[in-house]
């Protein structure tokens, strides 16, 4: 079959297996070699490509509920979306959860997601209690947190074993809706400023016009929010826009991308706003329109996401923003957020600083553009996101991540090199 991840670049021929028990997992891990995990397919990048995919989904049951302590043990395969149709109507959420309801909790532990609370809640990580695991060998464990193996598999791209369920922490809520307060800034300034004002709300994210420039640069818009007490909680999935075909590949460019990031930032109100939204559209705005990943074309994208420490995301943030709108290769998705303490999993990758996230269509001297980026993120001390990475280098990314040889050294004795790899972990050599 031809396989591809969200960005829809690269594209390979990969063997896909499927499991429902154990013992089918055992035997698919027994007979094959260069194997990975793959859920829903909403990585960005190559993180789970492989000439052979362990297709986790249909491993999808909910097995129990501690309604009084709020944990939830359920397979692997279930998506956070199917979580918050069953137990937000009964008072519940996800203590942490990222821009996408379309992942699986096996995906969720495997990228140790985050969300707009991560200064708050941290990763997801956080909100795992236990999980069990199985290794190369077929044998399981049962991981808890602190153990060497959650601190490797937490983050660690699906490349210690197969996750095959887990108990996990919920949020009490008494709404579906959040109280929204909305800032639209002039300036990076402005913006770091309007962060740290509203630091004390749980949940905080900010759209950026990445092409301003000059004394424009780095204005946004943040949206900072917390749940409603007005005890709705009908929640009901949408309707769904559909983007039935792929859009021609001249569509987005670099006049299209500035008439909509001047649309989005006129049309809202100078200084502070409020509203009432619900959970969708403050936490899930893309997931309303199905295959949205088509309007960068055949082609693709790809998306750029980095974190600088926050001694020094200023000046390294104002310094990439510049060289975006100079390049033209602007993107209209630009989230920018604030990140609380990093914890201790190898491969995690927030810290303590602001990240930004940026899509980009593949197009002839896009690389060479994030190469320089690259660059100024490793002068500034940060580090790629894994997650969303296609192309990084395997110098840059060691660079990023302090701990890679403890990682490398744990895949060594369990045996997980031999048999977990994909093509992002091939290209970077973990």
């Amino acid at each position: 079959m031809q396989l591809n991840s969200w960005g829809m670049y690269p594209q390979i021929k990969s063997k896909k297996f499927t499991f429902n028990t154990k013992d089918n997992l055992k035997n698919i891990l027994k007979e094959n070699s260069t194997l990975i995990p793959f859920g829903n397919g909403r990585s960005y990048g190559d993180s789970a490509l492989a000439e052979n995919i362990i297709y986790s989904k249909p491993y999808n049951y909910f097995l129990n509920f501690d309604e009084e302590l709020g944990i939830l043990h359920c397979q692997s395969g279930v998506m956070l979306s199917e979580i918050i149709e069953v137990f937000v109507p009964r008072g519940w959420f996800l203590k942490v959860t990222p821009g996408t309801k379309l992942i699986t909790i096996g995906g969720a532990i495997a990228s140790d997601v985050h969300g707009k609370n991560h200064h708050v809640e941290g990763c997801f990580s956080s909100c795992v209690e236990e999980f069990n695991l199985m290794l190369p060998n077929g044998e399981i464990k049962n991981v808890k947190k602190d153990d060497e193996l959650f601190l490797a598999t937490c983050g660690g791209m699906g490349l210690t074993g197969v996750i095959l369920d887990a108990k996990i922490s919920l949020k009490k809520i008494n709404s579906k809706y959040i109280n929204q307060t909305t800032i639209k800034t002039k300036n990076l300034k402005e913006t770091f400023e309007a962060f740290e004002k509203y630091s004390h709300m749980p949940y905080s994210v900010a759209w950026i016009d990445c092409l301003a420039s000059g004394e424009d640069i780095g204005k946004c818009l943040l949206m900072v929010g917390d749940f409603a007490d007005d005890g709705k909680l009908d929640f009901k999935e949408k309707n769904k826009i559909n983007i039935p075909f792929n859009f021609p590949s001249f569509a987005l460019n670099s006049l299209s991308v500035k008439a909509f990031n001047w649309l989005y930032y006129k049309k809202a109100p100078d200084g502070e706003s409020q509203q009432k939204v619900d959970i969708d559209t403050f936490f899930y705005p893309l997931d309303a329109i199905n295959n949205w990943n088509r309007i960068y074309g055949k082609g693709g994208f790809t998306q750029y996401q980095f974190i600088l420490p926050k001694e020094k995301s200023y000046e390294g943030l104002e310094k990439i923003l510049e060289t975006i709108a100079s390049s033209g290769k602007g993107s209209f998705l630009a989230v920018l957020k604030l990140y609380g303490k990093a914890n201790e999993n190898y491969l995690s990758f927030p810290m303590e600083g602001y990240s930004l996230a940026l899509d980009f269509k593949i197009e002839p001297g896009l690389f060479e553009l994030l190469d320089r980026l690259d660059e100024i993120v490793l002068e500034y001390d940060g580090r790629i996101y894994l997650t969303k990475d296609v192309r990084v280098s395997k110098e840059t990314f060691e660079k990023g991540y302090p701990y890679i040889e403890k990682f490398r050294s744990l895949r060594k004795e369990y045996g997980m090199d031999k048999k977990f790899n994909s093509l992002q972990s091939i290209r970077v050599g973990i």
